[in-house]
């Protein structure tokens, strides 16, 4: 007995009844291609097992897609801070390939190990910092980018509310801190124990990276304790990487050479106005 063929209005409904399935079962991006990776399996006569295999592969990309997606919006970033675009050539302290391969954020993420960047304003410590948490960002880590004032300020608050436990343990959930332009947190004692509370409680368990002009010995400018700047500082460096980029100020370089003239060296009135334009290098933006 020949089986009967199915009305399109049984197909209708069976589509519908799948739909409401996938919903329950919480595959989104199956719901959406299902039926074109059907007609097309039906047409090229794939097995149930390669077609099983597609809708699987095509949801989990779609998961991490949308994953990274949710990342990137709450790591706070700064936009087009990028491995491509920052000029290792500018600072040739600095190894491509480590910064690279650090990216990947296995090991040290793993290990809690924290990375920090010395350097004068404008050497691109900022740009190196966002990029290199864009990287892993799509590596599938956790990031969160902040100034390093602007947490502490919202620290000191929770620990007026009595928070202060509960504020640092959320950021727990970040498997990398960044806490950018660490010297101009103000020299205050209620600032700085706050801080220190933040590094005490990632030690050994969640990485940080932290951006600063002045080196350890100068720390002083920022922890006004000079036991709390030890411990501190202990506490940082015990798991941790340095680099030193101690190069001109990228905004410098870029005034001059847009101020000069190509193929001739900058005038007396440009040097000045460039000279007058460093005195904003201690601004926090890099």
């Amino acid at each position: 007995m020949t089986k009967p063929t199915p009305t399109k209005q049984n197909q209708a409904i069976d589509a519908q009844r799948l739909c409401l399935i996938l919903n329950e079962l919480r595959l989104p991006a199956i719901k959406l291609i299902w039926s074109d990776f059907t007609e097309r399996a039906d047409k090229e006569g794939w097995p149930a097992a390669r077609l099983l295999a597609a809708l699987a592969e095509h949801e989990i990309a779609e998961r991490d897609r949308r994953r990274i997606e949710r990342h990137l919006s709450e790591a706070r970033l700064p936009p087009g801070k990028t491995l491509e675009s920052f000029t290792f050539d500018a600072v040739p302290m600095i190894s491509r390939a480590q910064v690279t391969a650090m990216c990947s954020g296995d090991g040290w993420l793993e290990q809690g190990a924290n990375l920090i960047l010395f350097g004068p304003p404008g050497g691109g410590k900022s740009h190196l910092a966002a990029a290199i948490g864009l990287a892993l960002i799509e590596n599938g880590w956790r990031v969160l980018f902040a100034r390093t004032s602007d947490l502490v300020q919202r620290l000191q608050v929770a620990r007026r509310e009595l928070t202060l436990e509960s504020a640092i343990a959320k950021l727990d959930k970040y498997h990398l801190l960044i806490l950018d332009d660490l010297a101009y947190v103000a020299k205050d004692q209620a600032e700085t124990s706050v801080l220190f509370e933040l590094i005490s409680a990632r030690y050994e368990r969640r990485s940080t990276l932290i951006t600063a002009n002045q080196p350890f010995g100068e720390w002083n400018r920022v922890f006004p304790d000079p036991a709390m700047t030890l411990a501190a500082v202990d506490r940082l460096v015990h798991h941790a990487t340095i680099f030193e980029m101690n190069v001109e100020s990228y905004r410098r370089r870029a005034a001059i050479q847009r101020q000069s003239r190509p193929g001739r060296p900058p005038t007396y009135a440009t040097i000045k106005s460039t000279d007058e334009l460093s005195l904003h290098d201690n601004q926090p933006a890099e």
